[in-house]
């Protein structure tokens, strides 16, 4: 996000804080930075988050209630983690364990009557790449009824989605050259957020199926979601939902029939790219999409909600040209 600020004509760059690394200069840690590579990172308290107009917080799941109960009503809180995401406090609890410090807006606005919601908030819950993804492939689908809400959805990511921290199996050496799945059978945190963006726009009952799996890539989602199509349902039904949902969207673009998404084409980009199509021997609405996890999702989200809220125009700072080759 930090990134993306530096190139945005409208934000002057504040206090960066850290938690371990506070004391260290920005740049010995990410010296990419380089305009703010002398900065020294601070405390992430309320004290030195006060005076801000805009606090962006990305800290460990549960640590953001606290911090954000303090900070005045007018400030808007832009909150990259989980804690304010799911509505319901008991998938919350299955979850992630704990106290549900609450629900705030959801910051997809190219959800269906989202981005109203999100425009002047002082509050907003950035969402998880994997369900960015998922659910940018499956709302259209469900909204327009053209499949049963029993949705299946595989996604690989890259290493970036697993943070810098230091582990054994994300090492160099154990993840090229093989790839592998984590989190199955209905485990993984983001299962519920997926369910519950599915839930928002049908009546019937949702299940949904999450498979992630690690790459050997350093960034960016290849995701494919399938459902049941509907008896009559026809490749070109699936197409025009698809084509009325995204038109207008600035990030979100359907791509020319016969062309499938690749995660090259939307790194360092707010981007989705997808494609939809009929598997009619299997009966399955079959919907694939890339997204980068590090930009649209999470930091480039976390700007476009900054811009909603404060009024600005939604694409300011953002770019949906990829880093390709």
């Amino acid at each position: 996000m930090l990134r993306l600020l530096l190139g945005h004509p409208e934000v002057e760059i504040g206090a960066v804080t850290g938690g371990s690394n506070a004391g260290q200069s920005l740049g010995s840690l990410q010296p990419h930075l380089t305009p703010l590579a002398d900065r020294v990172l601070e405390e992430t308290s309320t004290d030195t988050l006060a005076g801000h107009d805009v606090v962006v917080l990305g800290l460990p799941h549960g640590q953001s209630g606290p911090i954000a109960a303090a900070l005045p009503d007018d400030v808007v809180v832009i909150d990259c983690g989980a804690d304010y995401r799911l509505a319901d406090a008991g998938e919350w609890e299955r979850f992630y364990g704990g106290e549900h410090a609450g629900t705030w807006p959801y910051g997809l606005p190219e959800l269906p009557g989202q981005r109203d919601r999100l425009r002047g908030a002082t509050r907003i819950a950035v969402p998880g790449c994997y369900p960015t993804i998922s659910s940018l492939l499956a709302v259209p689908a469900v909204a327009a009824g053209l499949v049963t809400p029993d949705v299946v959805v595989v996604a690989a990511s890259g290493t970036s989605g697993a943070g810098k921290k230091p582990a054994p199996h994300l090492l160099g050496s154990e993840v090229m050259g093989s790839a592998s799945a984590y989190g199955v059978g209905g485990v993984h945190r983001h299962t519920p957020e997926i369910t519950q963006n599915l839930r928002a726009v049908t009546d019937e009952p949702v299940r949904v199926s999450f498979t992630p799996t690690l790459v050997p890539m350093s960034r960016g989602i290849l995701a494919t979601v399938s459902a049941p199509a509907r008896d009559g349902v026809t490749a070109a039904d699936a197409r025009a939902a698809y084509a009325e949902a995204y038109g207008e969207e600035p990030f979100v673009h359907l791509l020319a029939e016969g062309q499938w998404p690749a995660t090259q084409s939307v790194l360092g980009s707010n981007a989705v790219h997808l494609q939809v199509a009929l598997d009619e021997t299997a009966g399955r609405l079959v919907a694939v999409g890339v997204v980068d996890n590090l930009a649209k999702g999470t930091g480039g989200a976390a700007v476009q909600c900054l811009n909603l809220a404060l009024g600005l125009d939604e694409g300011l700072g953002l770019t949906a040209v990829g880093l390709a080759p």
